[in-house]
C-alpha cells in the first residue's frame, strides 16, 4: 500500500514536472513564432524598401550604374558616370531645352487613319494605340515654338519610342507645319531627328513625305531662315535621305548612329569588316559629314550661339544686371 502511494506521488510529480516543462516549451515555441513573424515582416517590409528604390533608379545601358530618376532627369538623361546619352522623349527634351521648360504645342494636320487598311500581325490602328498608350503623344514628332536665350524659335522633335520614330503621314505633316509657322513667324527652325526610317504601314504614302518635306525645308531656304538638324541616335532610313541632312548646320549627339542602310545590312552585302565606329557621329564628323558632335549637356548653350548668329543678332545675355539702386533726393544726380 505505501509502495502503490509512493508510486502515484512520484507520478503526479512527474506530471506536474512534465506539464511545467511543457509550458516552458510551449513558452519558447510561441516567442520563437512571435519573432519569426516579426522577421518576416521586417523582411517583407525590406523588401518593399527595396523594390520601391528599385522603381526609382535606372540602369546605364552602357556602364551598367545605376542612377537615381532625378538625378538621371536633372542630367538631360546622360549617364553622370560614363556620359552615355539614353533616350529622351520630345517633351521632356523641349523642357530642358526652352527658356524656363515653357513652349507652346503647335497644331498638326490629322492625316487619315490606316489609308491602306494595313495589317500583319496587329492591324496598324491597334499598333498605333498601344504606341498612344506607351508614351501618352499622339504621334512620333512634336512641335512647338518658344525662346531659348529669349531668342524665339520653333522647334520639332521624333519619339523614336513611338513606332521607331518612323516618318509617316503626320511626321510630313508636322514637319510642314512646323517650316509654315517659322516662316510666319521669321523664325528659325530646330529638328531632333530620331528615326528607323519610313512607316512601312503606310507604304507608298509614307515615303512621299521624303519629297514634302524637303519643300518644306526649301520654304525655310527661300525666307532665309536658318534650318539647324540636331542627329540623335539614331537617324536612319528615308529620315536619312531627306531632310535630316539638309540643314544649314548638321550637329550630332555622341556616339549616334546616322545612316541610311545599317552597318549589319552593308556588311553582309559587301562581306568586308566595316572600319571601327562606322556610321557613329565622330566617324561622320572626321569624313566631313557633320559640323559638329556635341554632348546633349551642353547643346542648349551651343544652339543660342548658332541661331544668334545666323539670325545677325548680338550675343546672349547671360543674366540680368541688378536694378540700380533708388537714389534718395539728397544724392546728387
Amino acid at each position: 500500500m505505501l509502495m502503490e502511494t509512493q508510486l502515484e506521488a512520484d507520478i503526479t510529480g512527474d506530471k506536474e514536472e512534465w506539464a511545467e516543462a511543457g509550458a516552458i516549451i510551449q513558452d519558447y515555441a510561441d516567442g520563437l513564432e512571435t519573432n519569426l513573424k516579426k522577421s518576416g515582416q521586417n523582411w517583407k517590409n525590406y523588401a518593399v524598401q527595396v523594390q520601391g528604390v528599385s522603381q526609382q533608379m535606372s540602369k546605364c545601358d552602357e556602364c551598367g550604374t545605376m542612377l537615381f530618376h532625378r538625378e538621371l532627369s536633372d542630367n538631360l538623361n546622360v549617364c553622370t558616370q560614363c556620359g552615355h546619352h539614353m533616350a529622351i522623349s520630345p517633351r521632356d527634351r523641349f523642357t530642358g531645352l526652352f527658356d524656363g521648360g515653357i513652349f507652346v504645342e503647335i497644331d498638326v494636320p490629322q492625316p487619315v487613319t490606316d489609308p491602306l487598311g494595313f495589317k500583319d500581325q496587329k492591324k496598324y490602328p491597334d499598333r498605333m494605340k498601344a504606341a498612344q498608350k506607351k508614351t501618352d503623344e499622339k504621334e512620333a514628332m512634336l512641335i512647338a515654338e518658344g525662346d531659348i536665350g529669349r531668342t524665339p524659335i520653333v522647334a520639332a522633335a521624333q519619339d523614336f519610342s513611338f513606332l521607331g520614330g518612323s516618318m509617316g503621314m503626320y511626321v510630313g505633316n508636322a514637319i510642314i507645319s512646323a517650316a509654315e509657322r517659322a516662316v510666319e513667324l521669321k523664325r528659325p527652325l530646330i529638328l531632333f531627328s530620331a528615326a528607323g526610317g519610313a512607316r512601312m504601314q503606310e507604304g507608298i504614302l509614307s515615303l512621299m513625305q521624303m519629297p514634302r518635306t524637303t519643300v518644306a525645308v526649301q520654304m525655310l531656304k527661300e525666307a532665309n531662315l536658318p534650318y539647324i538638324v540636331v542627329l540623335t541616335h539614331p537617324t536612319t532610313g528615308g529620315v536619312t535621305a531627306s531632310y535630316a541632312m539638309l540643314g544649314d548646320v548638321q550637329i550630332a549627339e555622341p556616339n549616334a548612329l546616322i545612316c541610311f542602310a545599317g552597318p549589319r545590312v552593308i556588311e553582309q552585302t559587301i562581306r568586308e569588316t566595316l572600319p571601327e565606329g562606322f556610321q557613329r557621329a565622330e566617324y561622320l564628323l572626321d569624313h566631313g559629314m557633320l559640323d559638329r558632335v556635341t554632348p546633349r549637356t551642353e547643346l542648349r548653350e551651343e544652339l543660342i550661339t548658332i541661331v544668334r548668329m545666323l539670325m545677325k543678332k548680338s550675343p546672349a545675355i547671360k543674366g540680368d544686371l541688378p536694378a540700380p539702386a533708388a537714389q534718395s533726393d539728397d544724392t546728387p544726380a
